[in-house]
C-alpha cells in the first residue's frame, strides 16, 4: 500500500481549511451526536462515540459543546433529527469522491451536492460507484520533529502496538491500522510519549488519479465547494496531486 504520502499531501491542505472553527465545531458536533444517538451516551462503551469525542478535543473544541452534543443525542436536551448519508461520484479528470453528510432535510442536501459536482466538472453517481476503491482504516501521523525516536525504534513499538503498517517521510511517520483496532493503537502510542499530528478512522484510496494543474485547481474547488455546505461531514478522495501545486493554489 505505498503512495500514501500523496495522501498526507490532501490531508495538509484539507487541516488549513478546516481552520474556519465555528463550522468545524458544529460538524463535530453533529458527528458526537450521531455516535452517541446510534451507540448510547458512555463513550467507555461507545467505540464510535470515543473517536468522535477525541477527533473533537484535537481540534481544541470545549467540553461544554461536546457534552451538549450528547445530551441532545440521549433525550437530555431538546434537538433536531439527523440522518448519515454517503454520496458518490467523480470529480474532474475522473477523480473519485466520497460525500459524507448528516442531514435533517435529505433532499436539501441531496440537491446541494449535486450542484456541487456539476458546477465544477463531475457528476455525481450511484451508490457503490467508487466506495470500492476506498479501505476505511485508522491513520496516524507523528511529525518527525516531535520525537527522538529513529524509525527502527518507532518501527517496533508500532508493531507492539498492533498496527498494520507504518511509511516513512523525510517530515513524518505515517501509522494505519485496522478500523476495530484503532483507538487501542493510539492509547498505546500514546502511553509511549508519542502525539500525532493527525489521528482520525477515515476511508484511504486504494489507488490515486494524477492531474494537471488546471485538473487540480478545478477539483480543489468541487472539495471547497462540497467542505463548505453545513451538513457536508467529509469529503474523500483519491486526487493526487504535487504539493508544490497544491501550495500555488492555496
Amino acid at each position: 500500500m505505498a503512495g500514501h504520502s500523496k495522501w498526507s499531501n490532501i490531508k495538509r491542505r484539507k487541516g488549513a481549511q478546516d481552520a474556519k472553527r465555528g463550522k468545524l465545531f458544529m460538524k463535530l458536533a453533529r458527528e458526537i451526536f450521531m455516535a452517541a444517538k446510534q451507540g448510547g451516551g458512555d463513550p467507555d462503551m461507545n467505540p464510535n462515540l470515543r473517536l468522535a469525542i477525541d477527533k473533537a478535543k484535537s481540534n481544541n473544541m470545549p467540553n461544554d459543546n461536546i457534552d451538549r452534543a450528547v445530551k441532545k443525542a440521549t433525550g437530555d436536551l431538546e434537538g433536531v433529527n439527523y440522518e448519515e448519508y454517503t454520496y458518490e461520484g467523480y470529480g474532474p479528470g475522473g477523480v473519485a469522491v466520497m460525500v459524507k453528510v448528516l442531514t435533517d432535510n435529505k433532499n436539501r442536501t441531496a440537491a446541494d451536492v449535486r450542484h456541487a459536482f456539476n458546477k465544477n466538472d463531475g457528476n455525481l453517481g450511484e451508490n457503490g460507484c467508487v466506495s470500492f476503491m476506498f479501505n476505511r482504516q485508522g491513520y496516524l501521523v507523528i511529525d518527525r520533529s516531535s520525537t527522538e525516536a529513529d524509525e527502527e525504534e518507532l518501527m517496533l513499538e508500532v508493531i507492539e502496538a498492533g498496527a498494520d503498517e507504518m511509511e516513512t517521510s523525510e517530515e513524518q511517520f505515517e501509522i494505519y491500522t485496522e478500523p476495530d483496532s484503532f483507538s487501542e493503537v493510539k492509547a498505546s502510542l500514546e502511553e509511549s510519549g508519542y502525539a500525532f499530528e493527525t489521528s482520525e478512522v477515515t476511508m484511504i484510496p486504494e489507488t490515486y488519479t494524477s492531474l494537471d494543474e488546471e485538473g487540480v485547481e478545478k477539483m480543489l474547488k468541487l472539495i471547497d465547494m462540497l467542505e463548505d455546505n453545513d451538513d457536508v461531514q467529509e469529503v474523500y478522495h483519491n486526487l493526487d496531486a504535487d504539493e508544490e501545486v497544491l501550495e500555488k493554489l492555496s
